[in-house]
C-alpha cells in the first residue's frame, strides 16, 4: 500500500518558529505531528510512504532516520518500528505550489497504482485508522473510484474548506456531483467539508497535469477532483474518529491540551494544575472516539 504525505507547507502561521523549523516537526505532547500521520499510515497498512517537503524540511528526513547518538533509546523504540514497517521515500516540491502540485510530485513513484493521502498536519484519531476506513470502501465500491473523508463543518468555517455536494447513496457515503472550494456560506452546495485524507485513483496524475493554477499561483487538488469527476465517479464518506487540524497556533495548543489531558501521565497532574494553579474548573476528558454527524447535501 502506497502512502502520500504532503509536508512542503511553509508554516507562516506560526512564525517565527517555524522560519527555520518545519511546521510539521512542532510537537504535539511527546512527539512532532509528521509522526501522528506516519502512524496513521503504517497503521492502515501502508508499507511504502512518500513524503513531499521542500526547502527547510531536512529535519522530518532526520526524524525518521536512525541516529547512532541516541542509541537503542527506549524512547525510540516504536519511532525505529515504524521505520522497520514501512520504507519511507522523499521528493521535494521545488516551489510551493498548492496541495495538488505537492500531491503531483510523487506521482512516478505512485506509478499506476491506487494510493492514500494524508495531510502532514493533520492528526486523525480513530479506532480503526480514517485511511483505512477509506481503503475499506474503496474496495467496497469495487477498487476503481476514488473515496475522499468528509466531514460536518459549521456554518463559520465553510469558506475555509473544500465542499462537496452530491447525493447519499448509503449511510454516510456520497456519490459526488460537484466540489467547491472554500465557498462562501451562501454559495456552498452542503456542509460537508474535505478534511484532507483521500485514497485515490491513479487517474487522478493526468487531472493534476491538466489543472490550472488558480490563486496565488496554487494548484488546487480540489479543482483536479473535479476534472477526475468526469471521467470516473468519485465518493465522499464521513467517518468515525476525531480530526484534529494543526492549522494554526491556538489549534495546535488545544490539540496539546486535550492529548495530554487523556495521558495517563500527564493527565490527573494537569487537571490539578489547572484546577489550584490556574483556578479553571477541571475540563471534561475529551472523548477519543466519535460519530460524525449528518447534514443535507445537494
Amino acid at each position: 500500500m502506497k502512502v502520500v504525505i504532503p509536508a512542503a507547507g511553509l508554516g507562516v502561521r506560526f512564525l517565527p518558529a517555524t522560519k527555520s523549523m518545519p511546521k510539521e516537526m512542532l510537537p504535539v505532547l511527546d512527539r512532532p505531528i509528521i509522526q501522528y500521520v506516519v502512524e496513521e499510515a503504517v497503521e492502515s497498512g501502508a508499507d511504502d510512504i512518500i513524503i513531499v517537503t521542500g526547502r527547510s524540511k531536512r529535519a522530518v528526513e532526520d526524524h525518521f532516520d536512525y541516529s547512532p547518538e541516541h542509541g537503542d533509546h527506549a524512547a525510540l523504540a516504536h519511532l525505529d518500528e515504524l521505520s522497520e514497517r514501512a520504507k519511507i521515500f522523499y521528493v521535494r516540491q521545488r516551489r510551493p505550489r498548492g496541495l495538488g502540485d505537492a500531491v503531483a510530485c510523487a506521482a512516478r513513484h505512485v506509478g499506476n497504482e491506487p494510493f492514500g493521502v494524508l495531510l502532514g498536519d493533520t492528526i486523525n484519531v480513530c479506532d480503526t485508522p480514517l485511511l483505512r476506513q477509506l481503503y475499506d470502501h474503496f474496495q467496497k465500491l469495487g477498487g476503481k473510484a476514488s473515496v475522499i473523508a468528509v466531514d460536518v463543518v459549521p456554518d463559520s468555517k465553510v469558506s475555509d474548506y473544500g465542499i462537496v455536494a452530491g447525493d447519499e447513496v448509503s449511510p454516510g457515503v456520497i456519490k459526488v456531483t460537484g466540489l467547491v472550494e472554500k465557498p462562501a456560506l451562501a454559495d456552498a452546495p452542503s456542509r460537508y467539508g474535505i478534511t484532507g485524507a483521500y485514497w485515490l485513483t491513479p487517474a487522478i496524475f493526468e487531472c493534476l497535469r491538466k489543472t490550472p493554477p488558480g490563486r496565488n499561483g496554487e494548484v488546487q487538488l480540489t479543482d483536479a477532483l473535479k476534472l477526475l469527476l468526469e471521467k470516473e465517479p468519485v465518493y465522499a464518506v464521513t467517518f468515525e474518529g476525531t480530526r484534529y487540524d494543526i492549522g494554526d497556533k491556538f489549534l495546535w495548543l488545544k490539540t496539546n491540551l486535550e492529548f495530554a489531558l487523556r495521558d495517563p501521565q500527564f493527565g490527573e497532574r494537569l487537571r490539578t494544575f489547572l484546577t489550584e494553579e490556574v483556578g479553571a474548573p477541571p475540563p471534561r476528558r475529551p472523548p477519543t472516539r466519535r460519530s460524525t454527524g449528518s447534514a443535507p447535501v445537494g
